[in-house]
């Protein structure tokens, strides 16, 4: 895959994601804008209309652009850089939604190619931990 189109799939599941708590908030919508300009994607046909919000992006396509993103046997820096990618996005408004938490939950599973189910469950527990934790640092 061309840098560019990788750039281009990336700015799509980050819009996508942005839209997993139904509605893109104010300040996801000013990281996208400002993300994709530094990335010179603002003015792509594919990417425009979804970053002008012209119309909703369901979580089933969110969940099939991070498919095709990672590919078959995604490596770890892969995904990880993944997760931090959607992290960024989503704690931008300071709340997560529960689908923005299954997101990073899958992603965190994906990343678990070598090691073993106990591991990946301690770090999804303690990605959860971190998000409730925000969330409770916020009220």
């Amino acid at each position: 895959m061309n840098p560019n189109q990788n750039v281009k799939n990336l700015i799509k599941i980050l819009i996508a994601a942005a839209w997993l708590d139904g509605k893109i908030q104010p300040e996801e919508r000013q990281y996208l804008h400002q993300l994709a300009t530094e990335k010179g994607v603002e003015n792509d046909l594919e990417i425009q209309p979804l970053l002008h919000e012209f119309r909703a992006v369901t979580s089933d396509e969110c969940y099939e652009w991070v498919r095709e993103y990672l590919g078959d046997r995604p490596s770890s820096e892969t995904c990880q850089s993944l997760i931090e990618s959607v992290s960024a996005l989503i704690y931008r408004d300071g709340t997560i939604a529960t689908e923005e938490a299954k997101l990073l939950t899958r992603l965190q599973l994906l990343d678990s190619g070598s090691e073993t189910s106990e591991s990946v469950f301690d770090k999804v527990l303690v990605e959860i931990r971190k998000l409730y934790e925000r969330g409770i640092s916020k009220l």
